[in-house]
């Protein structure tokens, strides 16, 4: 199952379960500069470019939200094989140490630990 079909089920399933309120993290990357030339082709020309990032700070779960009781939650998803980066670890374990809900989740058996306040940071 992708991160993504994963990401969706928990949603769902925590929604269902009133556990609590998630919402999913939006970050992103473009390009600006300080003309932009349409092409006929389609394309498009940038003056003196530069990157644009928009978003949260790198390391930022995937979902975040609130646990029925008031306490923050922070989940970062993952397939199977995947491995949170050292980044998305070290958030969490702030996260952790500030009293939110924190784990890394695979399934919905996993974001129902985080909830209870037995998430695992693996």
């Amino acid at each position: 199952m992708r991160e993504h079909d994963i990401q969706n089920a928990i949603r769902e399933h925590v929604s269902k379960n009133r556990l609590g309120v998630l919402f999913r993290a939006n970050v992103g990357e473009a390009w600006t500069g300080s003309e932009i030339q349409h092409n006929p082709d389609g394309s498009i020309t940038i003056k003196d470019p530069r990157r644009l990032r928009t978003g949260l700070p790198v390391g930022f779960s995937d979902l975040f939200g609130v646990g029925q009781d008031g306490k923050a939650v922070f989940v970062e998803v993952k397939s199977q094989k995947g491995k949170p980066t050292p980044e998305q670890i070290n958030f969490l374990q702030q996260m952790q140490r500030q009293g939110a809900y924190v784990g890394t989740a695979r399934s919905t058996t996993d974001a129902d630990c985080i909830f209870n306040g037995f998430g695992r940071i693996t």
